[in-house]
């Protein structure tokens, strides 16, 4: 396998996890009627880590792209664009970060609710 296969395979992968799954995966969220608790958390916590994985891809692209001969990924991934590619996972990433935030603010507020019940005088 050469150089630029394993570069276009690094590209797909990228495309899938941060084209196609995130969106799979908020779309997932948005259309269910009933979901638990920690099926929203795992889900919340899987954008988070699909967004770190992208950066990481971003990054081994960016230093493949500058070893190729192609000049059409070197304007993508080796020039002030990548900086562009960064806007996904981070918009993934702060949906990641709020549907746990979600989660673990419902919990403390029933957790509360469930203390003052049981304590009332406190």
């Amino acid at each position: 396998m050469d150089l630029t296969e394993l570069f276009e395979v690094k590209f797909f992968l990228l495309v899938l996890f941060s084209v196609v799954l995130p969106p799979a995966i908020y779309g997932l969220l948005l259309v269910k009627k009933a979901i638990s608790r920690p099926t929203v958390l795992f889900l919340g916590v899987l954008l988070i880590v699909l967004a770190g994985v992208d950066i990481a891809l971003i990054n081994i692209l960016s230093v493949s792209a500058k070893h190729t001969l192609s000049i059409l990924d070197d304007k993508f991934f080796a020039s002030q664009l990548k900086v562009a590619l960064y806007l996904l996972p981070a918009l993934f990433a702060g949906i990641g970060i709020n549907v746990v935030s979600h989660i673990l603010i419902s919990h403390l507020v029933g957790a509360e609710k469930k203390f003052a019940q049981e304590h009332p005088h406190a």
